[in-house]
């Protein structure tokens, strides 16, 4: 297209769009890529170890789409297709063996693959098996395994490269996924120095054309009916990213409750490694933080996960984790129990204390997903602590506390 390289920079100069909100200078999405691999290994080793559910309620698998529905905005309703509608008897990788096994495999194989091409064989050979109701909107899960190699796909995306390529590629075939597929890595190879090499940056554009919050070229032609379409969505949009920043500024204040607790009680603290250069109320993070986070008894892309935890204590002068704290937001609390687990699963030595630390809307979301069977029968214990408990004992605990118990005084458990 001739005007491409200018609806890229209106793109980009749109402070509000998906490229400026969700895929430049994110934390949150950062964050989500090992988070999310992590749970994909674990629906793969579920589907071995014949632990994998008949419903995809409960199942790791709802696990690593409630990860992907957290980056909101682009990936809203990613888990709807993989929901199990019983009369439908689709997605078919519940109750058929042979189906779940292959989807196992598929999964496997994509995460161990060295080249594109290879993922794109795996895609061929599920394509092949028929599996009824399991279609493209795994391409999803593969762009969060393969950044650079696939785009996530859905419908919104589909809307906004249809409208941009003058196409009429449909929803729910592989064969069309892959036509898609192949014109958008050839676009973004010929405007890389513009967009990414992670797709999701020109996926962000399909999808910000697609859901019509971005208008190319002059809007004089639209009817009025069109016109109070795209001003509704624009105000949407708006009203998003404000709460999106209300929730960040919650979020930086809560860590900072917990880093100045910490301190206070005698430990050695640190934010995620990517929110150090954070602050709240003047203070910065960096002034009551380690200078250098300690060397861990465990690999280094272990390691690089436990880091991303919004909050660690440790004992003074040591790499020992005395307490482990996520902040959950608006969000769900899935990657952040995926972090938790991360730790508990690969250094614990079970004297750790994990907390999620939420808002106190959420108490009855936190109680239902610790109580689900993969947290509860994993021993991992993992309290929470309401926001408001937090802001209003902050001072308290820090005048009268001796050491990380006096955190029971404010933690639930269920």
């Amino acid at each position: 297209m001739n005007n491409l390289s200018q609806i890229i920079q209106q793109y980009k100069a749109d402070t509000e769009s998906v490229y400026n909100t969700w895929f430049i200078d994110n934390d949150q999405r950062l964050k989500a890529f090992r988070t999310i691999l992590r749970g994909v290994i674990q629906v793969v080793e579920d589907i071995k170890n014949k632990t994998f559910p008949n419903d995809f309620k409960g199942s790791s698998l709802e696990f690593v789409l409630s990860c992907i529905a957290e980056q909101k905005q682009i990936f809203v309703g990613v888990a709807h297709p993989f929901y199990w509608k019983p009369k439908l008897r689709i997605p078919d990788i519940y109750e058929n063996q042979n189906n779940k096994i292959a989807f196992g495999q598929f999964l496997e194989n994509c995460i161990n693959a060295k080249s594109e091409e290879q993922v794109v064989k795996e895609i061929v050979k599920l394509d092949e098996l028929k599996i009824k109701g399991l279609g493209p909107a795994v391409a999803s899960i593969l762009y969060f395994l393969h950044p650079t190699w696939f785009p996530p796909f859905n419908t919104a995306i589909l809307n906004g490269f249809n409208f941009l390529f003058k196409d009429k590629k449909k929803l729910g075939s592989w064969s069309e996924y892959l036509k898609i597929r192949e014109t958008v890595v050839e676009t973004n190879n010929k405007h890389k120095t513009d967009l990414s090499n992670d797709l999701g940056a020109i996926a962000g554009l399909c999808f910000e054309i697609g859901t019509q919050k971005m208008l190319i070229g002059n809007d004089e032609y639209l009817s009025e009916v069109e016109r109070t379409k795209f001003e509704k969505n624009i105000l949407k949009r708006q009203k998003e990213i404000q709460e999106e920043k209300q929730e960040e500024n919650l979020h930086n204040e809560m860590q900072y409750h917990l880093l100045k607790i910490g301190a206070s009680l005698g430990y050695d603290v640190t934010p995620a490694s990517n929110d150090k250069s954070k602050s709240f109320g003047g203070q910065s993070f960096s002034f009551i933080s380690l200078s250098k986070f300690p060397e861990l008894p465990c690999d280094k892309e272990t390691q690089n996960t436990i880091k991303l935890i919004d909050v660690l204590w440790f004992k003074k002068g040591t790499n020992t984790i005395i307490g482990a704290f996520e902040v959950e937001k608006s969000t769900s609390i899935y990657s952040g129990i995926l972090r938790l687990s991360d730790l508990y699963f690969s250094i614990s030595n079970g004297k750790e204390v994990f907390y999620i630390i939420i808002p106190n809307s959420r108490e009855k979301d936190v109680i239902q997903q610790l109580n689900r069977p993969v947290i509860k029968n994993s021993k991992m214990l993992i309290k929470y602590i309401l926001f408001s408990e937090l802001r209003e004992n902050c001072d308290a605990i820090c005048k009268f506390g001796t050491d990380l118990s006096i955190m029971e005084k404010i933690a639930k458990s269920i």
